[in-house]
This record gives structure tokens, C-alpha cells and sequence, in this order.
């Protein structure tokens, strides 16, 4: 894995998301109530406080999780919500160590089929069923990981000329026309509860 992505908007952030599979899974971890650019940034934030130019999800689960919340913590904080984050992280990191010996590429490299990544991406802690699609999708437009039916099961992420998602992000334009769609999204979300009441 070694491509270029631009979904911290920093190019020392985006060329660790492009060669670590695991800075890509923490990254999309970390995208939940906060800005994207921000949780894509936190993987190169957590490797340069550990002093490693890449994450390790062995030394990671290692870590004394007060220690690990602690880094996270630092100003510039890593998370809006730096303790939770850092126990979801290591929790990630000890799935991967169980199951992956720690080769967070190991999760998608022999996936047979689409739907089969999708299972391993959902049964990875913190990811949902959007969480997945969205990473599947991210794999399969850009980081040339396309295992039969993976846009069926990316679902509308998949779809070719969206911009929906992280997935779909490929520069400024991209990522002004991604921030547009979850905006209409999230005026219709809100227009349609004002309907209900």
C-alpha cells in the first residue's frame, strides 16, 4: 500500500494514511464528531508522540492504557473526546494483534468477495455497518483494493462519481463537494423531523 490520499489536508498525515493500513483504520476510526481533517491527521499526531514513523498495533495494545489516553491528551489533543478515543484505539490494535497478528493489512489483502470484507471490516471494534461501508469504499476507489462486489457492498459509497464520503475525497474540490452533500443531508435529516413533530 503506498498511494497518496488527502484526507488530513497535511502531506506528512496523508503519506502515513497512504502506506500504513493501520494509520488508514485509525484514522477512519477516529472520524466521529469531529472535523475529517482532524481525525485523519491523529494517526501521524500518535506516531510522532510515540516517536515511531509508523504505527505498530502490537506496541499500541502493549501500552498502559492511562500512558496511551495520556498521549492522546496532549494539546493539540488527538479527539475531541481523547480518553474514549484512546481505549477504542488500543481496542482496535488488540483485534488486530488477536486475529491479524497485528497486520492491519491482513484485514482486506485475501477478503474472497466484497461482502466478506465488509463482515471482517464490521466485526473490527468501533466500526459500524456505515463505518465499514465507508472504508470499503475508501479501499476500493483508492487504495486499488476490489475484491468482487465491493461497490454492491460499499452500498451508495461504492457508486462511481459520488461524493459522499472520505472515499470519494481526492483534493479540495472533492472534499467542498463532500462537505456540500453531508450538509443537504443533514438540512433534509433535520426538515424531516420538523415534519414529524
Amino acid at each position: 500500500m503506498d498511494v497518496t490520499l488527502h484526507l488530513a489536508q497535511d502531506p506528512e498525515a496523508d503519506a502515513l494514511l497512504g502506506r500504513s493500513p493501520l494509520a488508514a483504520l485509525t484514522g477512519m476510526l477516529l472520524d466521529q464528531q469531529i472535523p475529517m481533517e482532524w481525525a485523519f491527521k491523529g494517526p501521524r499526531t500518535i506516531a510522532d508522540r510515540l516517536g515511531a514513523g509508523d504505527l505498530d498495533a502490537h506496541e499500541i495494545a502493549a501500552m498502559d492504557p492511562e500512558a496511551f489516553a495520556a498521549l492522546l491528551s496532549e494539546k493539540p489533543a488527538v479527539h475531541r473526546y481523547p480518553g474514549s478515543m484512546a481505549k477504542r484505539v488500543q481496542q482496535l490494535c488488540r483485534y488486530l494483534v488477536e486475529h491479524y497478528d497485528g497486520d492491519a493489512e491482513a484485514v482486506w489483502k485475501d477478503a474472497g468477495s466484497g461482502a466478506e470484507l465488509l463482515k471482517r471490516l464490521e466485526d473490527l471494534p468501533g466500526f459500524g455497518r456505515q463505518k465499514a461501508q465507508i472504508f470499503l469504499a475508501l479501499l476500493g476507489k483508492q487504495l486499488g483494493v476490489a475484491p468482487a462486489g465491493w461497490r454492491e457492498a460499499a452500498g451508495a459509497y461504492g457508486e462511481p462519481g459520488s461524493h459522499r464520503s472520505v472515499a470519494d475525497i481526492t483534493g479540495p474540490d472533492s472534499l467542498a463537494r463532500v462537505r456540500a452533500h453531508k450538509q443537504e443531508m443533514k438540512a433534509a435529516a433535520k426538515a424531516a423531523k420538523t415534519a414529524r413533530k
